[in-house]
This record gives structure tokens, C-alpha cells and sequence, in this order.
């Protein structure tokens, strides 16, 4: 039996606007989509739809019902959610309609896409528990397998994950971790004795997510007979194929004009066709085989850029010193209990924000760019230091309300 793995993420961040030094303290619509079209969150979130959201989910959904042996994962962040349930509720309900067929699965993560695991992990448990609860309201399951923002992952991770007795861990395959080994088996993280890990496939993932209409690509154009014959000869190393991409690839980042959302439709009936090949859950994944290692990564392991490290968030003074800041109040934003204050703040600590300040222009530069909706890092990072600036000047405020209260109350 060979076995599929496709995983795909789910995500829109709520994008703060152009928020000038002269709104702090005047105005505490961060997010109003009113302010700036072009970075409307609305707009894009209703143009992604159009493009990747609507036609993917129908290509899974004409499979579910084509293929009793086609099975997907997602993992769905909750500011995507939020969005979805505002302008394109119906996205939801074909989801739902995937899940209650036992055909697709979800996997866990942070509500806000965030990277509080490195910042407040008080923080990071609230997000995860957030997540859960909404899936839970959305879909009616909890969360057994787990992804990090971005798959950031480390031993750390792997020890939490136990704890909080998950089944399953996602994470990169990546040769300077794997050396010899095969990213097509089960793994066990090292010092773990239950939990379970799957590793991505880079390359074959990526010839889909990035390589697929790059035609100065010696593959070009990729064909689903060469791509199956691809997964054929891997599956000499192992009989389970982790294909984890962004959900966007469809449509998105490979537009309908490429072909991509054709080739798809065909590669998921062509490797069913054949005898003992399936497509598996990430839960079923798990169960394939016995653990065949120990996997440790004491550093942290991303699935983001050439260096697949952290770097892409946490690389220049700016990325640094906002993240700083941002999660430097914390405990003054949730001692307020105000709901609306809560979600703001929480609404900043999504990684999208970090990565539009980062500076490299390399290698990965134009992927930095297309992702971004300001027009530098250096506006980006400008805008959320004065978002940082009037929340704390809502602290104060409702400080100074409180002392007036009980100054009031005194008095009587």
C-alpha cells in the first residue's frame, strides 16, 4: 500500500491599515477596511475566494464524491474563519460538508497564525485552545493533530504537543535534519513516547507549490504521468508521500491559466486508479507504520524560505523590537478584560505582520514582497509601532477610568 498524505493550510491574516502617527490616540480602527482599498481586507479576501477558495473547494469536493478513498487534511486558522464568516460563509458550509463525510480532516493550530510559542507560551495554550473551541463550534471535532505557524518546529514543540496528548506533529522534511533518512515514513520526536510525526516532502511538494508554471523550469511543463512516476520512484524510500502546501497554490500563487486546478483533478483519479493506492488523513498517517527513528530538532525548523529557520520573521532589528513590544504588554492588555482590546492586540501577534517587515532580498525576496500589502517594510513596521503606541494609550485610559471609579465609589 502507498499512501498520500495531502495536507493543505488554510489563511488570511486581518491586515492593519495605514495607520499614521496622527491617528494614535484619535482613532482605534486599526483594521477598517474603509481607510485604503488596495489593502481592504475585504477585497482580498472576496478576490482570493474567487481565484482559490471557491474553485478549490469544489475540485475536493467533486472527488470526496467521485472517490470514497480520497481524504484530505486542513489546518484553517481562525482569522480566516472570522473573515469567511462575514463574506463568504458558504466556504464554511462546503468545508463542514467535507468533514461530516469522514473524508477530511482538521489540524490544530493557533487562532491568530501567531508565534507565541517563541514569545509566551501562557499565550500560545490560549491560542491553541481558542482554535479548538471554534473548530469545535464550526465542525463538531477537535483538533488531534498539530501544526505550528508556518510548521516552526523543535523539540520543544514535540515535548508540548505530548502533553497536551495529541496523536501527531507536523513538521519539514528537511535534509540538514534527516540526512540519510526519508521523509516517507513515521518518526518519532526524540524524548516523546506516544506522539507521532510526519514530515513534508519538499520536493515533490514544492513542484506543485512553486516549481508547477515556472517555465524556465527543466521540468516544464510538469505533466501528472511525470509527477506520478516522480512519487512512484520516492516511494522506493518509503510508502508515505506528505504533499503539505498552502491552500492558495491553487488558483493563487498557480492561477487557473496554468493549468494547475486540471492537473490536480487529474492526479487525484489517476493515483486512485491504481491497485493499493490511497490518500490518507494526517490521523491516518500516524497509523501507517511503527515510528522507523527518533527525530531531534533542538533548533528551530520552518517551512519558509532557503534557510528554513525562523529569519523570515525574527531577522532585523524592526521584526525584533515589534514582537518585543508587542507581546512586552501582555499581561497589561488581558488584565483589562476588555474583549474588543483583547482581540485587537491579538489580532497584531499574527506572523503575517512580522514578515512584512522583513528585509531580505535575496533568494526570497520577491516571495516577501508578493505577500506583503505595504509598500515597504519599513511602512509596515512604522504603521504597527503606532497601533503598539494607541493601545497604549487605551491602557491608560481605561486606567484612568478605573482610578475615577473607585475614586467616585470612595466618596460614598
Amino acid at each position: 500500500m502507498r499512501a498520500i498524505c495531502l495536507y493543505l493550510h488554510i489563511h488570511q491574516p486581518i491586515r492593519y491599515r495605514e495607520y499614521s502617527i496622527f491617528d494614535v490616540s484619535n482613532s482605534s480602527d486599526y483594521f477598517n477596511d474603509n481607510y485604503n482599498g488596495r489593502q481592504s481586507n475585504e477585497r482580498i479576501f472576496r478576490k482570493v475566494a474567487e481565484k482559490s477558495y471557491y474553485p478549490m473547494l469544489d475540485l475536493l469536493i467533486d472527488n470526496i464524491k467521485k472517490h470514497p478513498d480520497f481524504k484530505i487534511s486542513l489546518s484553517i486558522t481562525g482569522t480566516w474563519l472570522e473573515q469567511a464568516e462575514k463574506w463568504a460563509p458558504e466556504l464554511i458550509d462546503k468545508i463542514r460538508f467535507m468533514v461530516s463525510r469522514g473524508q477530511a480532516e482538521i489540524v490544530g493550530e493557533t487562532y491568530y497564525h501567531s508565534l507565541a510559542f517563541f514569545y509566551n507560551l501562557d499565550e500560545f495554550n490560549d491560542q491553541v485552545e481558542l482554535h479548538a473551541n471554534k473548530i469545535n463550534r464550526l465542525f463538531g471535532v477537535r483538533p488531534k493533530v498539530f501544526r505550528n505557524t508556518e510548521l516552526a518546529y523543535n523539540d520543544s514543540l514535540a515535548k508540548w504537543a505530548e502533553e497536551h496528548n495529541y496523536s501527531g506533529i507536523l513538521a519539514e522534511g528537511w535534509d540538514k535534519i534527516l540526512g540519510w533518512r526519508s521523509p516517507n515514513h513515521v518518526y518519532r520526536p526524540i524524548g516523546c513516547k506516544n506522539l507521532k510525526l510526519l514530515l513534508k516532502n519538499y520536493r515533490l511538494s514544492d513542484d506543485i507549490a512553486f516549481r508547477f508554471s515556472n517555465r524556465a523550469w527543466s521540468e516544464w511543463p510538469l505533466t501528472v504521468p511525470k509527477y506520478q512516476d516522480w512519487i512512484n520512484q520516492d516511494c522506493l524510500r518509503g510508502n508515505l508521500v506528505n504533499l503539505f502546501m498552502d491552500f492558495e497554490t491553487f488558483g493563487e500563487h498557480q492561477w487557473k491559466d496554468t493549468g494547475i486546478f486540471d492537473f490536480m483533478n487529474n492526479f487525484i483519479s489517476s493515483w486512485l486508479n491504481e491497485y493499493e493506492n490511497k490518500f490518507v488523513t494526517v490521523s491516518e498517517a500516524c497509523e501507517i507504520e511503527e515510528p522507523v527513528d527518533e527525530i531531534s530538532m533542538p533548533n528551530t525548523i520552518t517551512w519558509a524560505d532557503t534557510e528554513r529557520d525562523l529569519s523570515a520573521w525574527l531577522s532585523n532589528a524592526m521584526q525584533t523590537s515589534a514582537m518585543d513590544s508587542l507581546y512586552g504588554i501582555r499581561e497589561n492588555i488581558l488584565a483589562t478584560k476588555d474583549a474588543k482590546l483583547i482581540s485587537d492586540w491579538r489580532c497584531l501577534t499574527t506572523s503575517d505582520h512580522s514578515y512584512s517587515m522583513c528585509t531580505k532580498y535575496w533568494n526570497d525576496g520577491d516571495v516577501h514582497a508578493y505577500f506583503s500589502a505595504y509598500a515597504s517594510p519599513y511602512e509596515s513596521f512604522m504603521y504597527f509601532m503606532n497601533v503598539l503606541r494607541d493601545l497604549d494609550y487605551r491602557l491608560l485610559e481605561l486606567h484612568q477610568s478605573t482610578l475615577d471609579t473607585d475614586q467616585a465609589s470612595d466618596q460614598f
